[in-house]
């Protein structure tokens, strides 16, 4: 995202634009890809209450917040690209409030991966993790990328 600092990202957070939706996507390399050919579309709204649900030094993927939203509504899969999308409104959204704080830090990208596009990027999501007793380890020589250490051991269990 750009120009965050002029953007309303609580307004965002609440703009629901008709979501929760499905479509039915009839792409056979995507039926392959997703395991199915019903998508849900779920509403920012619902990924910050599933981020909030997140304890101190325990961590979740988007790609599991995307498992549970697939569950809980009967479709295939979550849609991807809006996924990542809605969690870095309800980060930037919370670093907009000065109460009601959803810890966005404790959701990382696939693989464990730190989130670059979080409020002031991955030198801040990773000083907090840190802070919650995780180790963070850089992979890559050109292009770097920071990673929670055994991600897998502290994953939240949404059921």
């Amino acid at each position: 995202m750009a120009n965050e600092d002029k953007k309303d990202f609580n307004a965002m957070l609440h703009d629901n634009k008709d979501m929760p939706k499905f479509q039915i996507i009839t792409d056979q390399k995507s039926i392959e890809k997703y395991g199915g050919s019903k998508m849900y579309f779920a509403p920012p709204i619902d990924y910050d209450k599933v981020m909030k649900k997140v304890p101190y030094g325990k961590v979740i993927t988007v790609g599991k917040i995307r498992e549970y939203f697939a569950e809980l509504s009967g479709a295939d899969f979550t849609e991807p690209i809006t996924a990542g999308i809605f969690v870095s409104i309800v980060a930037w959204a919370s670093y907009q409030r000065s109460e009601d704080e959803t810890p966005y830090w404790r959701t990382l990208k696939a693989n464990g991966e730190l989130n670059a596009k979080y409020p002031n990027g991955i030198k801040a999501q990773k000083e907090k993790l840190e802070a919650e007793g995780h180790t963070i380890i850089q992979k890559g020589r050109k292009n770097i990328r920071y990673y929670v250490k055994d991600y897998e051991n502290s994953l939240f269990d949404l059921k």
